[in-house]
């Protein structure tokens, strides 16, 4: 390999680029992080590892591609090995970035950390020393299913970041997975036609680049925006996956414009969350028809929860203080009757049966008469979703 000779920038005019690789799949998050320390000259990773959190210790390691080049500890803030994380990689970031030396810092995230949180810590606390030049999730495709499909806790799989954590394998993969623009993909012998496939169709704007590739280096300096990352995740104007059919997968988008009876809707979640190894999007009840409810999926467990009012609720006045990207996924979807109101739900699988799980979706929709009864109707049907979302 040929070294380049860097010199060091004037303090305060040397910005970082910051790249950062996420990943529960943690063989091949390494093998990522390895290819970038050999094939950017003046690379540095920066890894804090978890693992010892529950004993009170993060232990940070830094490193480049001769070897380790310090190891120290981050002190645990209110037993949230997370908050340790924020709290000491940003400074070291900065350290790096004044030294003027490091061309690339590549931020290893431990197993179950997500990149979104550590990307917006970056770039809102980073100043104009660092920059979030690349958001990356490592992939090894014969995992995809085995991971998204495990219902287990984080903790109960030893991976929880904080004694609080309640995320689930599952969920916290689909969300690793689904907001990197870059997948890095490692060979797998393991891996077949069904899950490459998947991996597809569950992030199909995704750019998917071969580990071993020199495209992953292209990557880490591509350029990222925190906000447009952000939208891209939230309920309201997620730019879910489209209809797809390869290899045994299957992806349904369901679209409807007419609300859910709650109690229907409630008595059949279990066969909806477990007809699909992911699913996601928007709903609307008709006992909370001014509330946008986000439906997401993965492992057998499903989160609901309020994501705010719908657009059409909204006094007009209000539509200023609603970002220019939730106004333009409103008026994709309005409707002359309802506005943004609607039903708008992906589940992706292989093996997915999208008669049976289209049959059992409509069901669960307003009858006609129950329709023609109105809002005021409406506000007495079943409030089965009460607890399930009061509680939260």
């Amino acid at each position: 390999m040929t070294h380049h000779e860097t010199h060091p920038a004037p303090a305060g005019e040397h910005q970082l680029p910051v790249v950062i690789v996420a990943g529960l799949h943690a063989r091949a998050r390494k093998e990522v992080v390895e290819r970038l320390l050999r094939t950017v000259p003046g690379s540095v990773a920066l890894h804090h590892d978890l693992a010892g959190a529950p004993a009170g210790t993060v232990l940070r390691v830094i490193r480049d591609d001769t070897g380790i080049l310090s190891r120290g500890e981050a002190p645990l803030i209110d037993d949230c090995a997370c908050c340790a994380l924020r709290e000491d990689l940003v400074p070291e970031l900065a350290r790096l970035a004044d030294g003027g030396l490091t061309r690339l810092a590549v931020v290893e995230l431990w197993d179950s950390v997500e990149p979104k949180a550590m990307a917006e810590v970056i770039a809102a606390h980073g100043g104009d020393r660092l920059a979030v030049t690349g958001v990356i999730t490592a992939v090894d495709p014969s995992l995809v299913l085995p991971y998204l499909a495990n219902g287990d806790d984080l903790a109960e799989a030893g991976l929880a970041a904080a004694p609080t954590d309640q995320r689930t394998v599952g969920d916290t993969w689909a969300r690793q997975l689904e907001y990197a623009p870059v997948l890095a993909v490692v060979d797998s012998e393991a891996a077949d036609d069904e899950d490459h496939a998947l991996l597809a169709q569950l992030h199909p704007t995704a750019r998917r680049v071969p580990a071993g590739s020199v495209e992953l280096a292209r990557a880490a300096f591509a350029g990222f925006d925190v906000e447009a990352a952000a939208a891209a995740q939230h309920p309201a104007c997620a730019l879910l996956p489209q209809e797809a059919d390869e290899a045994g997968v299957t992806t349904l988008v369901w679209h409807r414009r007419r609300p859910f009876h709650p109690g229907r809707l409630y008595e059949a979640l279990e066969d909806l969350c477990c007809a699909a190894a992911r699913s996601r999007g928007r709903f609307w009840l008709a006992d909370r028809p001014d509330t946008l409810l986000a439906w997401d999926a993965a492992g057998g467990a499903l989160c609901v929860e309020s994501a705010g009012p719908w657009l059409a609720s909204l006094p007009d006045a209000a539509w200023d203080l609603v970002p220019p990207v939730r106004r333009a996924a409103a008026a994709l979807d309005w409707h002359p009757d309802h506005g943004d109101c609607c039903q708008h739900l992906v589940f992706t699988s292989p093996g997915l049966d999208r008669e049976g799980l289209e049959r059992l979706l409509d069901s669960c929709l307003l009858t006609d008469a129950e329709y023609t009864s109105g809002r005021e109707g409406w506000k007495d049907l079943s409030a089965a979703f009460d607890a399930l979302l009061d509680a939260a």
